[in-house]
C-alpha cells in the first residue's frame, strides 16, 4: 500500500516542481495562477506530511524523512529531464529559466526537510554516514549513492523498531523480565554509567519495558579489580538496604565480571547476590596484555597512564589508576585471581561470549586489536578470547552470522547498531526472563 502511495505522490511531485512550465503550456490567465498555487500548496503539504507512520515521535520523523527523500531523488531527475524537453520544444528560455529556479527552490527545501528529519531522528546513521552525507553533498553520483544507502538504513531502522514496539506491547502484561531480585548492570573498564550516555545502549530500556528493575554498578572506570570490587560491594549493600530486596542479579561486562567475582568471593557480597552473569569477561586474562606490558618502556607506560588518568578524572573518576586496571586484565594476574576467588555455592554463575569474524567487523579500536589478540589468544571479540570468556555452570556463545560477527562493544549495544542476525535487546530480554524462570 505504501509503495502505491509513494508512486502516486512521486508523480504529483514531479508535476509540481515543473508547475510553471505546465501552466504556460496548458493554461491561461486565472487558470494558470490557480494551477501554480495548487502545485505550490501540494509541495508544501508534502513537506509537512509526506506519509502516514505506524509510530510517532522519532520513528515517525525518520520514516517521513526517508519517504520524502525517495520522492526528492525521483523529482530531481524528472525536473532535469523536463527542462531539457521544454527547452528542446522551443517554449522559450524565460519559461525554462523561471521553471528551473522555481523547481530548484522547491526541491532544495524538500531535500532540507527530509535530511533534517533523517539526521535528527535516526540512530543507525551514526556519525559516519552523517559526515559522508555532508562532505559529498555536492558530488554527483557519489551523493546519490550515499543518499540511497542512508534511505536503506533508515527504512530498516523504522521497520525493526516498529516490530520491537509491537512485540513489547504484545507481551506487556506478561512482564517476562520481572525477576524476584533487581538487576545490577556492571560496566567494564574505561567507561562509566552516566545519564548522558548509557554504556548498555538500548538494553536497559528494553528490560524495563518488560518489567525489570535496573540499577548500575557505578564503580570507577579505571582501577584495580580489588578497588572496583570494593566500590561494587558498597553499591550492592546500598541497593539491598534501600530497596529491601535481599539480593541482586548481576549482569557484568568485561572487567566488570572480574570486579563482581572479587566482591562476591573476597569481600562478603555472596549473601546479597543471587546470580552473576558475566558478558565477554576475560576470566583467564589476555596474553596480549602481558606481552604489551612486558615490551613497552616504563616511560611510555607512565606517560600514557598520566594522560588517561587526567582524562578519566574529568569524566568522574575520583582516583583512576590506568596501570592497575590494565595489569589486572593480564593472563598472569587473572590466573592469580582465579586461585583466590572461589565461586560461592549460593550464587548461580553463568557466562556469555561472542566473537568477531575479522578485523573489519569492529569499529576503532577493536578493528586494530583483533588481529593481535587472535595471534596471542585465539578467536576473540576484538579484545577478549572466547576461551577466556567461559565461566560458571553455563556458557552461552553468540554465534556470529555473515562476515561481521559480534564484537566486545556490540554485545552491550555500545554503538546502538542493529546487527543483522543478532537482536541484542531481545538477547538480554531472553537472558533476564530465564533468570526469572529460575526463581532469581
Amino acid at each position: 500500500m505504501e509503495t502505491v502511495s509513494l508512486m502516486i505522490k512521486t508523480v504529483l511531485a514531479c508535476c509540481a516542481v515543473n508547475i510553471y512550465a505546465l501552466s504556460v503550456m496548458y493554461t491561461h490567465g486565472a487558470g494558470r495562477v490557480l494551477l501554480i498555487i495548487a502545485g505550490v500548496l501540494y509541495i508544501i503539504g508534502l513537506w509537512i506530511y509526506p506519509c502516514r507512520s505506524k509510530e510517532g515521535d522519532r520513528l515517525g520523523r525518520i520514516h517521513r524523512g526517508s519517504f520524502l527523500m525517495k520522492i526528492f531523488l525521483v523529482a530531481v531527475t524528472a525536473a532535469v529531464a523536463a527542462n531539457i524537453f521544454i527547452a528542446a520544444g522551443g517554449i522559450g528560455w524565460v519559461t525554462v529559466t523561471i521553471n528551473s529556479v522555481a523547481g530548484f527552490l522547491m526541491l532544495a527545501l524538500m531535500f532540507t526537510v527530509s535530511a533534517v528529519r533523517m539526521y535528527a531522528g535516526s540512530v543507525q546513521l551514526g556519525i559516519k554516514w552523517r559526515v559522508l552525507g555532508v562532505v559529498f553533498a555536492f558530488m554527483p553520483i557519489v551523493n546519490v549513492l550515499i543518499l540511497l544507502h542512508m534511505i536503506k538504513l533508515t527504512d530498516s531502522e523504522y521497520r525493526v523498531e516498529c516490530e520491537r514496539l509491537a512485540l513489547d506491547r504484545s507481551r506487556e502484561k506478561d512482564r517476562i523480565c520481572a525477576t524476584k531480585y533487581p538487576i545490577l548492570m556492571v560496566h567494564g573498564v574505561f567507561f562509566r554509567d552516566t545519564k548522558a550516555f548509557s554504556y548498555w545502549g538500548r538494553i536497559p530500556k528494553a528490560l524495563e519495558q518488560n518489567g525489570a528493575r535496573i540499577f548500575y554498578g557505578s564503580q570507577q572506570s579505571a582501577d584495580s579489580v580489588a578497588g572496583c570490587a570494593a566500590e561494587l560491594k558498597a553499591r550492592i549493600d546500598e541497593i539491598v538496604e534501600k530497596e529491601k530486596c535481599g539480593k541482586v542479579n548481576i549482569i557484568a561486562h568485561s572487567k566488570g565480571g572480574l570486579d563482581s567475582r572479587y566482591a562476591i568471593s573476597l569481600l562478603g557480597a555472596a549473601d546479597k547476590v543471587a546470580s552473576l552473569t558475566t558478558v565477554n569477561t576475560p576470566h583467564r586474562g589476555c596474553q596480549f596484555a602481558d606481552y604489551l606490558l612486558s615490551k613497552v618502556s616504563e616511560g611510555f607506560k607512565n606517560g600514557l597512564a598520566n594522560k588517561y588518568n587526567a582524562a578519566l578524572r574529568k569524566l568522574g573518576d575520583s582516583n583512576p589508576d590506568f596501570i592497575s586496571a590494565v595489569t589486572d586484565l593480564t593472563a598472569s594476574a587473572c590466573e592469580e585471581m582465579n586461585r583466590k576467588c572461589v565461586d560461592a555455592e549460593e550464587v548461580y554463575y553463568q557466562s556469555v561470549g561472542s566473537r568477531s569474524v575479522s578485523a573489519m567487523g569492529g569499529r576503532f579500536p577493536l578493528n586494530l586489536s583483533y588481529s593481535f589478540v587472535k595471534y596471542f589468544d585465539g578467536p576473540n571479540d576484538g579484545l577478549v578470547s572466547v576461551e577466556s570468556m567461559k565461566w560458571g555452570e553455563r556458557f552461552r556463545f553468540i554465534e556470529p552470522k555473515g562476515k561481521r560477527g559480534v564484537t566486545h562493544a556490540d554485545v552491550i549495544d555500545l554503538n546502538r547498531e542493529n546487527i543483522k542476525g543478532f537482536d541484542v535487546r531481545e538477547f538480554y530480554v531472553g537472558l533476564v526472563s530465564e533468570l526469572r524462570e529460575k526463581g532469581f
